[in-house]
């Protein structure tokens, strides 16, 4: 069994990850609000438990692991989305869940297990609430109900603040019903026009925080194993989430290890529209850039290190995925990922080591390796349409440098003179030429890719 270490939020250490039952491993994620396209630093967390997830399946097996990420589809945001622009709130929702899968599933990741709507889960969000009324854990105000922060005595030990701490250092909603500033809404009553449903203390609906509560609990129970997002989520929603779960469910430990990645940046810079940085996923794919060059740079930082995506990275992971692609382009076969590339994900989620594992897996020319490890990433080979060889015919000349150059790379393989043969096989890879190097170089094409100058250039 390979051994997954984590960094858990929860103790601010990194831990060998035991699940509760091996049979049944069980990750909740935070997914997004759906009123808009989602941004670069949305696809952050989807791509980071992506890898998890493929790792998990892989240490414990594809029918013992559960993943659930849910899409907030009733928020004050996509009610202002539906008054700006005159549309049905259902037709929004709708629209922009369809646009998040298809820039998600651009990018290589897996949908998970489940998919919950929060509208889906009103009455056990409404059950929920009143538990927690009955046990003294909320009160009812002014057509509110409030969950009361101070009944809740682990109140900030997730993310390390004290209450006071919290109240200086939040925008928090200072209404006059509130018994403690800190005091979050699980209920909000709705006017005529607004969405609503009916409860014991009117029509309305949920608060943000007691969604993702109510279902973690109905699809994984009282107690799972991993809880994900930013850690721009940290306070308060992970840190509400906590607190209403464990006091209705008290019996249970709720998550029992947290993960948050780190923020996004921008050539150096918080995107921010002000600074003419911000742009979607699908700003960057109608570009012309590709999703799996999109996923490389992503992955190629750390998740609990800050992320900066920059044109010039985008080069860079273009122009290996283009090597690579060239080097595993004709291998038929899928096998298990190298293992070097599974204890650098196994060290709580190193990506940026499980990359320089595909270097290494390159430079040893071993192709069969190098492919299996790129598909566990979700990195392109031969079955990418993309990056898939031309039907075009090769012209006479190119065909005849083309193989001048294996010829030339097995002569100085032969004579150990790896840096000029590194060079030959590297310029091939970046002049879109797919080679299978484990046959001596006899089977050879072009990819889409194919740039004559680059293979003139090959000195």
């Amino acid at each position: 069994m390979t051994e997954i270490r984590l960094h858990n939020t929860k103790t601010r250490r990194k831990e060998v990850f035991t699940p509760i039952d091996p049979r049944d491993v069980r990750m909740y994620v935070c997914g997004p609000t759906v009123y808009d396209r989602a941004h670069l630093g949305n696809a952050r967390p989807v791509l980071v438990f992506d890898v998890l997830y493929r790792l998990l399946r892989h240490a414990y097996g594809p029918e013992h692991v559960t993943y659930v990420r849910n899409f907030t589809d009733v928020d004050d945001k996509i009610i202002r989305r539906a008054e700006e622009t005159g549309r049905e709130i259902g037709a929004i929702t709708e629209e922009t869940i369809r646009w998040y899968h298809e820039d998600m599933e651009a990018l290589g990741t897996l949908r998970p297990d489940h998919e919950p709507r929060a509208t889906e889960y009103i009455p056990q969000m409404v059950a929920m609430i009143g538990d927690l009324i009955s046990k003294g854990h909320a009160y009812v105000a002014e057509g509110h109900v409030l969950f009361a922060v101070e009944s809740y005595a682990g109140y900030g030990a997730l993310s390390g603040r004290t209450v006071d701490d919290m109240i200086a250092g939040a925008r928090v909603e200072v209404a006059p019903y509130k018994r403690n500033p800190m005091d979050f809404v699980l209920w909000k009553p709705s006017s005529p026009d607004q969405p609503g449903w009916d409860s014991p203390w009117g029509r309305g609906r949920p608060g943000w925080h007691i969604e993702c509560s109510a279902m973690s609990y109905e699809l994984l129970g009282e107690s799972f194993d991993i809880h994900g997002g930013g850690n721009d989520l940290m306070f308060p929603h992970h840190e509400n989430e906590i607190a209403q779960s464990c006091c209705a469910h008290p019996e249970g430990d709720f998550a029992r290890v947290w993960l948050h990645n780190e923020m996004l940046q921008v050539e150096g810079k918080k995107m921010s529209k002000s600074l003419g940085n911000f742009f979607t996923v699908r700003d960057l794919l109608d570009q012309g850039v590709p999703g799996e060059v999109i996923r490389f740079v992503m992955l190629s930082t750390h998740y609990r290190k800050p992320m900066d995506w920059t044109a010039e990275k985008a080069k860079d992971a273009e122009r290996n995925l283009r090597k690579w692609v060239g080097i595993v382009h004709l291998k038929e076969t899928s096998g298990p990922p190298d293992p070097r590339l599974v204890e650098e994900l196994s060290n709580d989620l190193n990506t940026a080591g499980a990359i320089a594992v595909l270097h290494k897996l390159a430079s040893e020319q071993d192709c069969a390796g190098l492919k299996n490890s790129l598909e566990f990433l979700g990195l392109p080979t031969r079955s990418e349409g993309r990056w898939a060889l031309t039907s075009q015919r090769v012209p006479r000349e190119v065909g005849d440098q083309v193989r001048g150059l294996i010829e030339e790379w097995r002569q100085a393989r032969s004579e150990k003179n790896y840096q000029r043969a590194d060079k030959i096989r590297d310029g091939l890879g970046a002049a879109g030429i797919s080679v299978d190097y484990s046959t001596n170089g006899e089977n050879w094409g072009l990819t889409e890719y194919f740039d004559p100058a680059k293979l003139e250039a090959i000195q």
